[in-house]
């Protein structure tokens, strides 16, 4: 007989409440080895939220989160998950002084890896921008600089919060094939969009738009 692969990465029935609100509740989802999800609803549905918690930036307030089957709740987990993670969020985190070869290699070598960095320039096809400021980019760049930092610093899981903003056809194309050379090497990604994207047999996650209410205590959902 034969046995289903463990999914690395559950979501069960999980709840995310801020500042007095809920902003998600009863979240459920598997992704195993070479999945891929997509995230779809309206602003304000939770969608970045979400991608924040399974981040580890976020810890639920209900429900449960397992990696490789591990429940992220127990002592120490989050810090060796968080490892496992890429999150490209709104925030692209380049520095302007930097140049753009030390915008990746910056986090490469904190990583303590080498050599990665100009390859995921080429790759990303800012190499020839290389030695200048990050300061001079265009909307279009930043975000491809962004997404040069995913294939310099290997992770599985891959948390892609509208990543193709700011991105031209062709860049779209390139971000298209990133995530499935990922996944075919048995990565994941979880992309939360807006604007249609090119991701062969995923899986869709919708969020709801809902007026959150304020809740006292938390147990009463």
């Amino acid at each position: 007989m034969r046995i289903a692969p463990v999914p690395r990465l559950v979501a069960s029935r999980v709840a995310c409440m801020r500042s007095g609100q809920v902003v998600i509740r009863d979240v459920n989802m598997t992704l195993h080895e070479g999945g891929a999800m997509l995230l779809t609803g309206p602003n304000g549905s939770g969608k970045s939220t979400f991608l924040r918690l399974l981040a580890g930036f976020l810890k639920p307030s209900a429900g449960q989160l397992l990696w490789d089957g591990h429940d992220l709740s127990g002592p120490g987990l989050y810090d060796e998950y968080r490892t496992q993670v890429h999150l490209v969020g709104a925030k692209d985190g380049i520095k302007a002084q930097m140049s753009v070869y030390e915008n990746v290699q910056f986090w490469e070598l904190l990583e303590g890896l080498d050599g990665g960095t100009m390859p995921a320039l080429e790759y990303m096809g800012i190499a020839h921008y290389a030695e200048r400021e990050g300061a001079v980019l265009s909307l279009g760049q930043r975000k491809r600089l962004q997404l040069a930092r995913l294939l310099a610093i290997p992770r599985p899981l891959w948390l892609l919060d509208e990543p193709s903003v700011g991105l031209d056809s062709q860049g779209v194309k390139l971000l298209e094939q990133m995530i499935y050379n990922h996944r075919q090497q048995g990565g994941m990604a979880l992309v939360a969009t807006h604007v249609p994207i090119g991701l062969r047999d995923h899986q869709d996650l919708k969020f709801p738009a809902r007026n959150f209410e304020t809740v006292q205590p938390f147990g009463g959902l």
